[in-house]
């Protein structure tokens, strides 16, 4: 019978093999997240349980309810929505340009209740559940040397690797049913240029991440092959082989098995009991 951390891991790469879409506006796990994936999820002690390569988006706040009601800036809420998503640099020159935005530099006025527009570059973030916490802490400890320093483990040995590049800018709001902002074209120029350095710079924490995860991976196979059996693994092979052969003994009529009978296979079981 499996334990839980193995059953988890077969659920998980079950899933990720079979291409169920996850819960991002995406529905599917970023290209550039694949191979650090596939090093993480061949080690026997790892799996990923989420992943974002890094995006930036622009997010239409949802509907505050009350202006005596504290409410995180930036949350969902009620009619709360993305106006533009990617996790590609290249499609970022020109992307206010589809969504006919009012420009409005003057004389706008907000308050509690007011839906702002936000601009965001969110950077790389991936939660790796490892099999206990001596394996948690090295994964934990290789993040931080890459330079993650808002990765921490949480509960049940997830680790989450994290780190601060991120840009939350708001640029202008709802009126009306109107997309007002309230900045010029030039400065949304200059905050895609921003975010195109910080994808520059994700993505190069991205691979110095990505070998470190490989030589986790290499070094895991390494202990695996090189692994001693204990005095009680040995009795439990010895004990299943034996049960084995019996088995067969029996499917075979009672007939010896290379030579033996079951009289020794008994006593091969019994000697390292």
């Amino acid at each position: 019978m499996q334990n839980p951390f193995d059953q988890k891991k077969a659920y998980i790469l079950q899933e990720i093999a079979s291409g169920v879409t996850d819960a991002s506006p995406k529905g599917t796990i970023d290209e550039p997240c694949w191979p650090i994936i596939q090093a993480i999820n061949s080690h026997p002690d790892m799996v990923t349980t989420s992943s974002c390569s890094g995006r930036v988006s622009v997010f239409l706040e949802g509907v505050k309810q009350s202006e005596t009601v504290n409410r995180n800036i930036g949350a969902k809420g009620h009619e709360g929505r993305w106006l533009f998503v990617t996790h590609n640099p290249s499609e970022l020159p020109g992307w206010y340009k589809p969504l006919n935005f009012e420009y409005t530099h003057s004389g706008f006025q907000t308050g509690a209740s007011t839906r702002y527009i936000l601009f965001k570059f969110e950077p790389l973030i991936l939660h790796v559940k490892c099999r206990n916490t001596q394996m948690a802490n090295r994964v934990y400890q290789a993040a931080m040397a890459c330079g993650f320093r808002e990765s921490g483990i949480g509960t049940n040995d997830i680790v989450g690797i994290r780190i601060s590049i991120k840009l939350d800018i708001p640029i202008g709001y709802l009126d009306d049913q109107s997309l007002k902002i309230m900045v010029t074209e030039e400065y949304l120029q200059l905050v895609t240029k921003l975010a195109e350095d910080r994808f520059a710079e994700n993505f190069r924490k991205l691979e110095q991440l990505e070998r470190s995860m490989e030589s986790l991976r290499v070094s895991g196979s390494a202990e695996a092959s090189s692994h001693t059996e204990t005095k009680e693994e040995r009795r439990e092979r010895k004990r299943k082989e034996g049960l084995e052969r019996q088995r067969l003994k029996r499917e075979n009529n009672g007939k010896p098995l290379n030579g033996e009978n079951i009289e020794q296979t008994e006593q091969v079981i019994s000697k390292d009991q």
